[in-house]
C-alpha cells in the first residue's frame, strides 16, 4: 500500500484478541467528574474475573462525551489497575489531529494500541476515510483496530487496510452476516475479524469467523460472558446458547428505542454490585423510576447465575 510505514519491530500477537473485549463503564463522582478510584477498582475486578482485552473510553464508555484529557486519564488508570498482561486499546476519533494527539498520549500512558471509533462526521466517503486512517496510523504507529458500524468504511477499504502492518483487527458491527462471512474469506487471515455487536450477535459472528466479541454486559456479569465465549470456542453450542439466553435480558433492554438505553441501563445496573458510577452524561438517556425497577428485577437471576459460575471457577482454581 503506497505510503505505508515500515512494519513494527515486534509484530503484534493477534491471538491475544481472540477473547471477549470489555468496554468498561466510565465512573463519575457526584460533581460529574471522573471517579478514577472507582474506575481503577472496577478495572481490577474485571481483570481478576478473566477479562484481558479492554476498550476504555470507547462507545459504551461514553467516548463522545469525554475530553481528550479524560480519555488519556482513563487509559492510564486502566493500565495501572490491570497490569502488563492486559491488552488496552485507546479509542480515537473526531478531527485528525485530535485522534493523533489522543493516540500518542494514550500510548505514553500505557495503551497497547488504538481503535478507530466510527466516524461522527458528515459527508463521508471511502476516499476521505482512507486519508483519515492513513494519517493517524502513520503518526501513531501502534497496533490498530478499525471499528465498522456503517457503510463507510466499506468492506473493500477494510480489506485494503488489512494489509497494513499496524492494523491487527477489524471490529465489525453492521450485523450483515453474509457480507461479514464474505470479507473474512476474502481477507485470508491477515487480521482478526471481531464481532462489535456484543452477545446478541456474537454466536453468529463466531460461526462466520470471528474469534472474539465486544461486551458491555460483561461489566455486570463477566464470568457469564467469558463462559459463553469459552463454550462456543470449544464447539459446545448448546451450552453457549444457554449462557447467551441468560445474558439476553440485559442486551434486549439496552437495545430498546434505537439502543438508547445502552449506557444508562448498565450504569444503573452497577448499583446492584454496590458500585456508584454516576448517571451517563447528556445527551445519553436518563432513566425513569420504572426503568430502574425493571432493570433491578431483570438483573436478579443474571446476578445469581453470575455468582454461581464465579464460585465454580474459583473452586477449581481456573484463571482465564
Amino acid at each position: 500500500m503506497p505510503g505505508t510505514p515500515r512494519p513494527p519491530a515486534d509484530p503484534y500477537d493477534r491471538s491475544l484478541l481472540r477473547t471477549v473485549h470489555l468496554v468498561p463503564l466510565t465512573a463519575y463522582d457526584a460533581s460529574g467528574k471522573l471517579a478514577l478510584d472507582v474506575q481503577a477498582r472496577h478495572s481490577a475486578r474485571m481483570f481478576a474475573a478473566g477479562m484481558r482485552v479492554f476498550l476504555p473510553a470507547a462507545g459504551t464508555s461514553e467516548f463522545h462525551s469525554l475530553s481528550a484529557d479524560e480519555i488519556v486519564d482513563i487509559v492510564r488508570v486502566t493500565r495501572e489497575a490491570t497490569g502488563p498482561a492486559a491488552q488496552i486499546f485507546a479509542p480515537v476519533g473526531f478531527q485528525v489531529q485530535h485522534a493523533i494527539d489522543v493516540g500518542r498520549r494514550s500510548m505514553a500512558a500505557g495503551a497497547t494500541g488504538i481503535m478507530f471509533m466510527p466516524f461522527a462526521h458528515a459527508y463521508l466517503s471511502n476516499a476521505g476515510a482512507r486519508d483519515y486512517y492513513r494519517q493517524v496510523i502513520d503518526a501513531v504507529r501502534a497496533p490498530t483496530l478499525i471499528y465498522k458500524k456503517s457503510p463507510i468504511p466499506s468492506d473493500d477499504l477494510l480489506l485494503e487496510f488489512a494489509g497494513d502492518p499496524y492494523v491487527v483487527g477489524i471490529k465489525y458491527a453492521e450485523n450483515n452476516l453474509h457480507d461479514f462471512r464474505k470479507v473474512v474469506i476474502a481477507d485470508r487471515d491477515r487480521v482478526e475479524w471481531l464481532c462489535g455487536s456484543a452477545e446478541r450477535f456474537a454466536p453468529y459472528y463466531m460461526l462466520a469467523g470471528s474469534p472474539g466479541y465486544t461486551t458491555g454486559a460483561g461489566n455486570i456479569c463477566p464470568h457469564l460472558t467469558l463462559a459463553m465465549h469459552m463454550a462456543f470456542t470449544a464447539g459446545e453450542y448448546d451450552e453457549g446458547m444457554r449462557l447467551q439466553e441468560l445474558i439476553l435480558p440485559i442486551e434486549d433492554f439496552r437495545a430498546k428505542e434505537g439502543d438508547s438505553f445502552n449506557i444508562s441501563m448498565l450504569k444503573h445496573g452497577m448499583k446492584s454490585l454496590g458500585e456508584e458510577f454516576g448517571p451517563a452524561r447528556a445527551p445519553q438517556r436518563q432513566l425513569t423510576r420504572a426503568d430502574q425497577e425493571a432493570i433491578d428485577d431483570l438483573l436478579q437471576p443474571i446476578l445469581a447465575a453470575e455468582q454461581e459460575i464465579k464460585q465454580e471457577v474459583e473452586s477449581v482454581g481456573l484463571g482465564r
